[in-house]
């Protein structure tokens, strides 16, 4: 088989990636310049402020990554991007800087889905395994995939309203602690204890996820116990509310795998690195016999390795952009 070196570019939310992967699952280099650190102070993604960073960071990623891997563009076969969904600004970044050199270099432009992206990062660690179901868990996303084959998505089921990362950011925010919120409740969380009362969210047949209700339980609850003049226990109000949200995500995740007859379970997106997921997921997988993958560390986060992974199936596939090239900042998995 022909070596095919794809040239992956990320800049869906706050992180601007660009990387060269090899045939789908090996990665020979990548740059991530995140920018948690600017973002940090105003408790979220500010949209104006990233895609301007993005701008800024965009050429001295991309020639980075160039001379970390000892490449030059003609040695590249084909561009992957992310073209949603996402922010519709930085979206638009990294889709005008692979456009742009897929024109002067006359290489193929490929796009591709972001959770396409989270669900290949698994394929960095190991080859997927077929049939599967993915769990796709991050700040903008909980979604159930099924999947018979390579680049073959069918949707399960995800949110209806708050992503499961959106809700740790948004409880971090009533309970004062930094952002990003999902690291910080998963380290008190492994401290604390379960002692508070909060509801299982959408406990229902179905395989969509609701936390809205969750994260209003746990303001109703802050907010009272501080108008009653009682003093909440942070460790354990994180503990609380982390061990709901890990109960319904594997309850459905393990019912999926039930009914669509698989044993091969994939995680992938920012809150895969959550611990005390990781650990409930693998301890339940282990005693039903489940094949579980979940990706390293680095491969969790928004990164463009991801992409050149999933990019060069969809390259393999034949997916191209159109004459008409736009960024998607909503679009369903296909």
């Amino acid at each position: 088989m022909d070596n095919k070196y794809i040239l992956a570019f990320e800049t869906s939310c706050d992180e601007t990636s660009v990387s060269i992967v090899k045939n789908g699952y090996i990665e020979v280099a990548t740059v991530v310049l995140s920018q948690i650190d600017i973002h940090a102070k105003f408790g979220g993604v500010v949209p104006e402020t990233a895609s301007r960073t993005h701008v800024e960071n965009i050429t001295i990623v991309i020639e980075e990554v160039l001379e970390k891997a000892n490449m030059k563009i003609e040695e590249i076969d084909a561009i992957a991007v992310t073209y949603g969904p996402g922010l519709i600004g930085s979206l638009l970044i990294g889709l005008m800087a692979a456009k742009t050199l897929s024109f002067i270099y006359n290489k193929p432009l490929v796009p591709v889905h972001h959770i396409a992206g989270h669900i290949y990062a698994n394929n960095l660690v190991k080859p997927l395994e077929f049939p599967l179901i993915a769990l796709v868990v991050s700040g903008g996303h909980t979604e159930l995939v099924f999947m018979k084959e390579d680049y073959s998505f069918e949707y399960i089921g995800g949110t209806v309203d708050d992503a499961v990362g959106e809700a740790y950011d948004k409880v971090a925010r009533v309970l004062g602690l930094s952002y990003p919120g999902g690291p910080v409740i998963d380290k008190l969380a492994e401290v604390g204890e379960d002692t508070y009362d909060l509801p299982l969210p959408m406990d229902d047949t179905s395989f969509d996820f609701s936390f809205s209700g969750l994260k209003s339980a746990v303001i109703n609850l802050n907010h009272n116990e501080k108008q009653r003049g009682n003093e909440i226990n942070i460790a354990n109000l994180a503990s609380s509310f982390q061990n709901r949200v890990i109960e319904i995500l594997v309850k459905k995740t393990m019912r999926a795998l039930k009914k669509y007859d698989v044993n091969n379970l994939i995680l992938g997106g920012g809150v895969s690195a959550n611990r005390g997921l990781r650990e409930k997921l693998t301890e339940i997988c282990r005693e039903n016999d489940i094949n579980l993958t979940i990706p390293n560390l680095n491969y969790c986060t928004d990164n463009a390795a991801m992409i050149g992974a999933a990019g060069y199936y969809a390259y393999k596939m034949g997916r191209r952009f159109g004459d008409t090239i736009k960024a998607k900042p909503t679009d369903k998995l296909s």
